[in-house]
């Protein structure tokens, strides 16, 4: 740890220096903190920190694979490159972890290989996802391998002891540099790697637990990042949005929009990573029931969630536990049911049965149908404040549609697809003019 932290500490300045020189500077913008441009690359300081570390110590196994996570990382600084891309080069780092002896469950087990390369990809990005801020990604990663080295301490895995140790140190010494107001960031060469060489410690780490709650603790340990990456995830799926796109939602956004200044934001990370690594540690090396542990773990998160207040968790919320998740499948039915009896319609009295048998199950209040010079009309609720909208229906008539305020909307909307794409041509081929034009040709 102290070759780690010395010769990051020195480089880290004149990587600084490099960067600069080559243009590889974070630029100010929509999304940035920072007003001037500021060097983004100090990835190449912890890199070579943590490479010295451990070839003092001969342990030359898992170098391969970190080279290849950082050179990953430093081609994303340098040339931008594409989302498929980056994958496929975390994804050739972990494969070559999985050769150094790194796998889930050991190894000799071949899923054991793709698992693994999905979680070391999946802690790659997750890392990179939380440095959107001067010190998060460093001060988590610093949490994080303390406890891996304590746990590794405590339980005898030398291991472990052998690979955290050093980035424990290159973290500490980068941060002097990398904390509010940052004068270098340490770029996605930096969280790439810091991201990986976690996800590492974590599979490292569970491998010497014995229980399925001892082998919950490394990723309890790295709760943040992992929470902050859920939260994306989710967010941009319920928004229709793609998963790789960059936006204004992560926590530090959350925090930032409530008034808490940049060093105030960190200090809440550094409180939350600490805290979680603290239990990691209980639960890997303790000797009481781990239960009362794991349900402070899932309190914590429930209010942070509850206190971060995202709209996406509310609305997923509400289709799942308020009804509507049935009411969608509810309408659906209704609408198929609709839709199967104005196939089978002979004429427009029966065309119109259709509707008024499912009026009520959409959420109307009153429709009224015109069509070749007869009306049709239905109640179907208490009268009341009603908004209107009106359906053409193929230059045949119209269909008027009343529906209550407060009424879910959805089922309205789908109920009006329905019969302009259903009922309309239905209509069409019932049409008085045409069905005397059969007649006539019979004769």
């Amino acid at each position: 740890m102290p070759v780690a932290f010395l010769v990051t500490l020195l480089l880290t300045p004149a990587c600084r220096a490099v960067c600069r020189r080559f243009g590889w500077v974070d630029q100010p913008g929509f999304r940035k903190l920072h007003q001037i441009p500021i060097p983004r690359a100090g990835g190449i300081a912890i890199f070579l920190g943590y490479a010295a570390a451990l070839c003092t110590r001969h342990e030359w196994t898992i170098l391969p694979a970190v080279f290849a996570a950082f050179g990953t990382g430093m081609l994303d600084d340098v040339v931008n490159l594409k989302p498929r891309t980056k994958i496929a080069g975390q994804a050739l780092a972990a494969l070559l972890a999985c050769g150094a002896g790194v796998q889930i469950g050991g190894a000799g087990v071949w899923w054991h290989i793709p698992l693994t390369m999905i979680w070391l990809v999946g802690c790659a990005n997750a890392v990179n996802l939380i440095d959107g801020l001067d010190g998060v990604a460093a001060g988590i990663g610093i949490c994080v391998s303390g406890a891996a080295l304590v746990s590794a301490l405590i339980g005898g895995n030398a291991p472990l002891v052998a690979v955290s140790a050093p980035l424990l140190g290159a973290l500490l010494g980068f941060l002097i540099y990398n904390f509010s107001p940052a004068s270098i960031f340490m770029g996605d060469c930096g969280s790439n790697t810091v991201g990986f060489l976690l996800g590492c410690f974590t599979i490292l780490w569970a491998q010497k637990c014995a229980s399925v709650t001892g082998m919950a603790a490394p990723v309890i340990a790295l709760a943040v990042p992992i929470l902050d990456t859920a939260l994306a995830i989710v967010r941009r799926f319920v928004r229709g949005e793609p998963i790789f796109a960059a936006d204004r939602g992560h926590i530090h956004h959350r925090l930032l929009a409530r008034g808490f200044s940049p060093r105030r934001v960190a200090g809440i990370f550094y409180a939350g990573a600490g805290f979680f690594a603290c239990m990691a540690i209980l639960l890997t090396a303790g000797t009481y029931s781990r239960g009362p542990v794991l349900a402070a773990f899932c309190i914590v998160i429930w209010l942070a969630l509850r206190y971060l207040r995202y709209d996406e968790l509310d609305s997923v919320g509400r289709v799942i536990f308020q009804g509507v998740l049935r009411d969608a499948v509810t309408t659906d039915i209704a609408v198929r049911e609709l839709e199967a009896a104005v196939r089978r319609a002979q004429s427009v009295e029966e065309c119109w049965m259709a509707v008024k048998s499912n009026g009520g199950r959409l959420g109307l209040g009153r429709a009224t149908m015109q069509v070749y010079g007869k009306t049709f009309a239905a109640e179907f609720g208490e009268p009341g404040e009603r908004w209107s909208l009106r359906v053409p229906l193929n230059g045949g008539g119209a269909m008027d549609l009343e529906v209550p305020f407060g009424t879910a909307s959805a089922g309205v909307a789908a109920f009006a697809d329905s019969v302009r794409r259903t009922m309309a041509p239905k209509l069409e081929s019932l049409r008085p003019l045409r069905a005397f034009a059969a007649a006539a040709g019979r004769r």
